[in-house]
């Protein structure tokens, strides 16, 4: 299967540089599969479409303020973005401008935080650095780092207000475990009001854990999409979770997953396991193309990059020609695309 089978020409203007005003007026585009058929909602119709026929599954990973600005020893500067935590104080990061980085390079990053370079890795250019400060790492990275937005939204970083409102929109109302360097971002359409009315309606929710990383926003690189490896990220899927799973299905109700991360998240484990069970383990799976889903039935989703493997996964779950005919009529709808804009309910 070719890479090129996956691509389509989006108007930049379409590319949400904000969120909307408010998380539950985003659109929602619903795809009807059995009728074949595309209609035009708002997220908060979301609460017409479930009942107590369905168990709502999301990832309640929290984004960490991941990119840090700081100056090297020599005065210049330099972009440090953590990627995760290996063991005391050792994380992988990419640096920017990396030509500027040797093992033994110290950076300031403020009173309160520093690092230096131990090792290149062979990953695409990261590094692994030692962190030096005394306390709790994510406080002061809630004082001095910022959040790491994908290369499409466009921000100066000196624009408090804008700073501002992503720390606030870029992360889900429910966001609990800090370990995430982008945001699930199917779920920033829900509120709390969103999620009582659903479980007023019956819908049961429970939550996974996937640590979305740096991988989200690479692009696949080879023509044959077979040859392509998906980055490592770490899940945890609690006992009480597995028991609603498992229970649901049993019962005969549909799951409903908000977002690829718990896509991929479920489909995962049930990979290992043969079943959905409490567990905590690395997904590298790669959903695209005649994929059978062993758990999943519907989705919520924002739209996605040409060529990536969001689009992949999504053209798995509802067929690819269904897909690419739903993302032209958002375009022609002019629909709010990527992390920040209007999402998809795949029904």
């Amino acid at each position: 299967m070719l890479l090129s089978e996956f691509d389509y020409q989006l108007p930049e203007e379409l590319i949400a540089q904000r969120p909307s005003d408010k998380r539950e007026n985003s659109r929602m585009m619903t795809l009807l599969r059995d009728e074949h058929k595309i209609l035009n909602k708002h997220f908060y119709d979301i609460v017409d479409l479930l009942d107590d026929s369905h168990i709502l599954i999301l990832n309640d990973t929290k984004v960490i303020p991941a990119r840090l600005y700081g100056m090297k020893d020599t005065g210049a500067k330099i972009e440090v973005f953590l990627l995760k935590e290996r063991e005391n104080k050792i994380w992988e990061v990419l640096i920017r401008p990396s030509k500027r980085v040797r093992v033994g390079t110290q950076t300031k990053i403020s009173d309160e935080l520093s690092c230096e370079v131990k090792m290149p890795l062979p990953d695409d250019g990261k590094w692994l650095v030692q962190m030096i400060y005394e306390g709790d790492i994510f406080e002061i990275l809630h004082k001095v780092g910022n959040i790491p937005l994908p290369p499409y939204i466009e921000r100066k970083m000196t624009n408090e207000d804008l700073k501002k409102l992503d720390f606030e929109r870029y992360q889900t109302v429910y966001a609990k475990k800090e370990g995430s360097v982008a945001a699930p971002t199917a779920g920033l359409h829900f509120t709390q009001d969103i999620l009582k009315k659903l479980s007023d309606k019956g819908v049961q929710i429970g939550y996974v854990t996937l640590n979305v990383g740096i991988g989200t926003f690479r692009p696949v690189k080879c023509d044959n999409i077979l040859e392509h490896h998906m980055d490592s990220e770490t899940f945890e899927i609690k006992q009480e979770t597995a028991d609603l799973i498992n229970r649901a299905k049993a019962e005969g109700k549909k799951l409903v997953a908000v977002g690829t991360t718990t896509v991929r998240t479920l489909e995962s484990a049930y990979k290992m396991f043969g079943e959905i069970k409490a567990c905590k383990g690395a997904s590298e799976l790669f959903i695209y193309p005649p994929y059978e889903f062993k758990v999943v039935d519907k989705l919520i989703t924002n739209f996605h990059l040409p060529k990536s493997t969001l689009l992949m996964l999504v053209s798995a779950l509802a067929g690819k020609d269904f897909i690419f005919e739903a993302y032209a009529e958002a375009i022609k709808e002019k629909y709010r695309f990527y992390s920040y804009g209007d999402c998809m309910f795949i029904n």
